[in-house]
């Protein structure tokens, strides 16, 4: 499966409290275990910079990644960029095997 790195930036009004929070959370990965069973969450972060969370998650094909993105789109009034992502061992075998010729 592909890695992918999402960056999540919520609107203002996504948020009525802190507490809410929790609860968009909640409804969000209720939908997505619903609709993206085989996707597979690695880790979650919240970031103090211009998004506000940054998600990095396996997912069989850059679609089923796009619906992720859709579906927190739809919850959050967010906006949402999705990354595909090379682990830096499959990179450098990659380039490895790539031609000297410049």
């Amino acid at each position: 499966m592909a890695t992918y790195i999402m960056t999540t930036k919520l609107s203002h009004q996504a948020l009525t409290s802190p507490h809410s929070f929790e609860e968009l959370s909640a409804k969000v990965t209720k939908r997505l275990r619903a609709e993206c069973p085989e996707v597979e969450w690695r880790s979650s972060y919240v970031v103090l910079g211009p998004a506000d969370y940054l998600d990095i998650f396996t997912a069989p094909d850059v679609e089923t990644a796009a619906k992720v993105a859709a579906i927190i789109r739809s919850y959050g009034h967010a906006t949402t960029e999705i990354w595909p992502a090379v682990e830096w061992d499959a990179f450098k075998s990659i380039v490895k095997d790539m031609s000297q010729a410049a």
